[in-house]
């Protein structure tokens, strides 16, 4: 409380760094936009990180238009240097190789980007910082703290060093909200009993860099069939590849499996990504000696695996939601635009007194994210479950691929680009996602 020579002098009191309007707790894709536009509306906002800036994430690096749409739509300028624009998708699989240009939508961009998120995270972060949010890196937080009523008021976290090692006592943060952004295991989620559900998709991608001669093709590449030697005379490996220029003399490179496949629970994806690479064009250079850091791995959580998306003053906001597409394991997008869906709600019931009237409008976050992606995600994990048969995949990918206006159809559904009112595509997908049920 100020006193009166505060007033009197101009004064204004010191504020309580470890109190805040909203703390966003990590600072990838979605916690940077939903702090970025909590900022820009005026909300007092905490951005608790555990790791520091630069650091990586495993990823694909890949953002089709509809990520880059809403970079757009935050102010990035795009033609900056380091950001590697493609025309659309080189596919190849069953002796074909079919490039698909990114559809001319009203909706979306007609281009896609690379960028590695070593570098991207940083920036979306650094922007949230621009516009105001209050980074905090180095922190871990180690659970909610709630009231007497079960309502999450806070976090608790410790403070890291340079090595990752505790460097203090455990610590209070406490706000009106919280936004949970702490991907696949989040600890905020589980800690309020939000779980993962078992009858989602999940899956596992291994990626790596090199130096390639192909790292500023105009291409995202995509590889439906993976072989330890030559196609059609060696193994076959589970899971589908992909190769991303990023523009700086390297490549990403990966390979995913669906845990509906057979080879889910004993795939080395480590291994297998070294044993496709090894067979791949000598020209290219996907060799060990080109290799750039390590071959890393994570977890995709696809589909809204973990709902609800909002509970007694959490909202769960990317990974930590299951906010990957099932179709293509793309999650950067819905990052983006959730972060953004979650801070327009917040914004307009942080301007409600606390009580039954600000639960309404936070309510409708999670009926806000089943609206948007509900059914397309309901339809994503039927075709998950699908493409888990070998069988079915060889089927498709033989008759498939040979049929442009097939793929083009498939790559607006995969890719979830359509316009509201567009062609006889479009109309197909958005009906198709309209009558299916919420995920």
């Amino acid at each position: 409380m100020s006193s009166p020579a505060d007033a009197l002098f101009g004064l204004t009191p010191a504020r309580d760094e470890r109190e805040a309007q909203v703390i966003v707790v990590g600072a990838g894709p979605a916690g940077a936009a939903t702090a970025y536009h909590l900022a820009n509306a005026g909300i007092d906002v905490l951005l608790l990180e555990k790791g520091s800036f630069p650091r990586d994430k495993v990823c694909g690096d890949g953002l089709t238009p509809r990520a880059v749409k809403s970079l757009i739509g935050m102010g990035f300028d795009l033609d900056e240097p380091g950001w590697q624009k493609n025309k659309g998708l080189r596919i190849i699989g069953a002796g074909h190789r079919i490039e698909l240009p990114w559809p001319d939508l009203a909706s979306f961009p007609s281009y896609g980007m690379v960028r590695p998120r070593m570098q991207l995270d940083e920036l979306l972060a650094r922007h949230a910082q621009k516009a105001g949010a209050r980074l905090m890196e180095r922190t871990s937080v180690t659970g909610p703290v709630l009231d007497a009523s079960g309502r999450v008021v806070g976090v608790t976290a410790r403070a890291l060093d340079a090595n990752g090692r505790r460097a203090g006592d455990e610590v209070t943060y406490r706000a009106q909200l919280v936004v949970a952004c702490d991907g696949v295991s989040s600890r905020l989620a589980t800690g309020l009993g939000i779980e993962r559900r078992a009858n989602r998709p999940m899956a596992v991608a291994a990626r790596a860099y090199y130096k390639t001669p192909m790292h500023d093709d105009p291409w995202m590449e995509s590889h439906l069939e993976l072989w330890d030697g030559a196609p059609g005379q060696s193994n076959q490996l589970p899971g589908y590849g992909w190769i991303f220029p990023c523009g700086d003399g390297t490549a990403n490179v990966g390979l995913g499996i669906l845990d509906s496949s057979s080879a889910f629970r004993t795939y080395d994806s480590k291994a297998a990504i070294r044993a496709w690479l090894a067979h791949t064009d000598p020209v290219l250079g996907f060799t060990e000696e080109n290799l750039v850091g390590e071959v890393r791995s994570a977890a995709l959580p696809m589909g809204f695996n973990r709902k609800p998306h909002y509970r007694a003053g959490l909202l769960l906001v990317g990974d930590s939601g299951g906010m990957v597409n099932p179709f293509n394991g793309e999650g950067i997008d819905y990052a983006l635009e959730a972060g953004h869906l979650a801070a327009e709600v917040m914004v307009q019931a942080l301007a409600r007194p606390a009580g039954l009237g600000r639960e309404r409008v936070l309510e409708g976050y999670p009926t806000a994210l089943d609206q948007a992606y509900g059914g397309y995600f309901t339809l994503g994990r039927g075709f998950a479950k699908i493409i888990g048969s070998p069988r079915v995949m060889k089927f498709a990918t033989k008759h498939g691929l040979p049929r442009p206006a097939l793929m083009r159809f498939t790559l607006k559904l995969m890719a979830n680009l359509t316009d509201h009112k567009g062609d006889a595509h479009d109309r197909i997908i958005n009906a198709l996602a309209k009558v299916a049920p919420d995920a």
